[in-house]
């Protein structure tokens, strides 16, 4: 055995699909949490399929090149900034990517190594199955290293929760040692590692909580201030690691406050880094020589508009290898920040849109109108730029007439890919302060106000979903944007891509349009396997 690790990171548990929808289906057929998940996947040969696993199934790889898709292919972001700043202050640290398909080599690491923490990401977690699946794994190969378990989820926890008592039922239920609480959470972490090297007590280290055998102990909260610009990744500490596909990050938090987003709590201040560091962090992926799309992951990659003009003309200037995708507000589009994003490589954008109607942008405090939207939308696909429109359907003030405007939308600027999104009632968003103007109640997928409840809201969507002409859908779960760039890489072109998901979209229409059946038909598996059998 080795040197003792003092943290083993584990990445993201993307659950295997039929269980997790299984868990979700336990909620009601009819729930809205079950109809929103029930537009992400097809049923074929008594299986369940998501876009993903379905390209894996039907490609033909005697007849193509197109390798597997892997959900573990992309490094975690998390995971490479917080291995850099442990290792920038002397603690060893070790990671396995993928829950799911690394189990092995995580049971081997657990087994064999000598390993003081044990730290769980929660950053892309909506519900705590996830993490129950890790620490059962976790307590099965090795009970003794201590379980830190931070992130997003929860954070949430700690402000959603109503007492002190119901903050211990999760912290005990959900089984870590340690949780950490801070939008930020990496110098609590070292704090933390250091205790635990000295064999110190955890008492008074800020914004963490722990078992002292006798209840659980939750310290005072520290708003933390890392800056971004003092720990970009040393990316030479994963260069084994590291495929075709990486995500980094210019920027912390969102300078925007729209009312159904909880991330800037979550993030903290908003903090950018300067062009000539984000040069120096791009010039050492492209020596990286493996590097083909790059996923910039700032919530507002564009701005400030001339801190963005300034990194698409770095990047023309250097000449990257790469190309590259982000968020993208697209109410600051002109002609000449296009023009330089195509000439910089930029693929395609994801584009938080929302809603075609004016009044319900205002409820959402997004800061935009609908004619900024069309111009920008206009102009990105007349520089052949990828668009990927996202919607919210069921916002408070939210009426069938406004859901209208925002199809009409959707049908008039043609975006190359969509998706309508069931409103989550989030309690920590900013629209919670306006929860009796609008008569809410519920929170989560279960919801209702003044104009309109979840499962009104779920049946619009559907219908959205099944005479949707002139943009192809998107499947959310293990696909989303992501999943654009993913095939796109692998030899796929646009048209193709895009006809591959209307196949797919197809078996889902199919179920909603005949009640009861379960399975594709064999029309649809055909045009899903034609879909494959060109020679390469």
């Amino acid at each position: 055995m080795g040197d003792i690790i003092d943290c083993l990171f584990i990445g993201h548990n993307e659950m295997q699909f039929e269980k997790y929808e299984e868990m979700v289906y336990s909620m009601g057929k009819r729930s809205p949490a079950y109809r929103d998940l029930s537009l992400s996947f097809i049923r074929y040969s008594d299986q369940t399929f998501t876009a993903a696993e379905a390209f894996n199934y039907f490609r033909q790889p005697e007849k193509d090149d197109l390798s597997p898709i892997s959900l573990g292919e992309e490094l975690s972001p998390a995971i490479t900034y917080l291995g850099t700043y442990l290792h920038r202050r002397g603690f060893s640290f070790d990671f396995v990517n993928s829950f799911q398909e690394g189990k092995a080599e995580l049971a081997r690491k657990l087994q064999t190594e000598k390993i003081r923490t044990i730290g769980i990401i929660t950053t892309l977690y909506v519900s705590v199955f996830p993490v129950l699946e890790i620490v059962s794994f976790i307590k099965k190969y090795n009970p003794q290293a201590k379980i830190i378990i931070g992130g997003p989820f929860v954070a949430t926890q700690f402000r959603t929760a109503a007492d002190p008592d119901t903050l211990a039922y999760f912290f005990k239920s959900t089984g870590g040692d340690i949780y950490v609480n801070s939008s930020q959470g990496e110098a609590t972490l070292v704090n933390v590692l250091q205790a635990i090297r000295n064999g110190d007590s955890l008492w008074g280290i800020p914004n963490t909580a722990y078992f002292d055998g006798n209840e659980w102990v939750i310290n005072p909260v520290q708003i933390e201030d890392n800056r971004l610009a003092e720990n970009m990744v040393d990316w030479s500490l994963f260069k084994d690691k590291i495929n075709q596909f990486l995500s980094i990050r210019t920027s912390i938090s969102c300078p925007f406050h729209c009312s159904f987003c909880g991330f800037p709590e979550h993030a903290g201040k908003y903090q950018t880094v300067e062009v000539a560091k984000i040069a120096e962090e791009l010039n050492a992926i492209e020596k990286l020589g493996v590097v083909e799309s790059l996923n910039f992951i700032d919530d507002t990659f564009n701005v400030p508009p001339e801190r963005f003009k300034e990194i698409l003309q770095m990047m023309i200037k250097n000449d990257y290898s790469f190309g590259w995708n982000s968020h993208y507000r697209c109410q600051f589009a002109d002609e000449e920040t296009v023009a330089l994003m195509k000439e910089s490589g930029c693929e395609g954008v994801f584009l938080g849109i929302e809603s075609g109607n004016q009044q319900i942008l205002q409820n959402m405090n997004k800061a935009a109108s609908v004619e900024k939207y069309r111009e920008g939308l206009r102009l990105l696909k007349k520089y052949g730029i990828i668009t990927y429109a996202s919607f919210i359907i069921g916002f408070p003030g939210e009426t069938y007439e406004t859901v209208r405007d925002t199809v009409e939308f959707i049908e008039e600027t043609q975006p190359d890919f969509c998706r309508t999104q069931l409103w989550y009632c989030d309690p920590i968003t900013p629209i919670w302060t306006q929860k009796d103007h609008f008569q809410i109640k519920g929170s989560q997928f279960e919801w209702a106000h003044r104009s309109m409840d979840a499962f009104m809201t779920c049946d619009l969507i559907e219908d959205i979903f099944v005479n949707l002409k002139n943009s192809v859908w998107i499947p959310q779960y293990n696909f989303e944007f992501g999943g654009i760039f993913s095939l796109l890489h692998r030899g796929m072109n646009l048209t193709e891509i895009k006809e591959f998901l209307l196949a797919f979209n197809q078996g889902i229409r199919e179920r909603l349009l005949r009640r009861g059946q379960r399975e594709i038909s064999l029309e649809t598996a055909e045009r899903l396997q034609k879909m494959f059998l060109q020679e390469a």
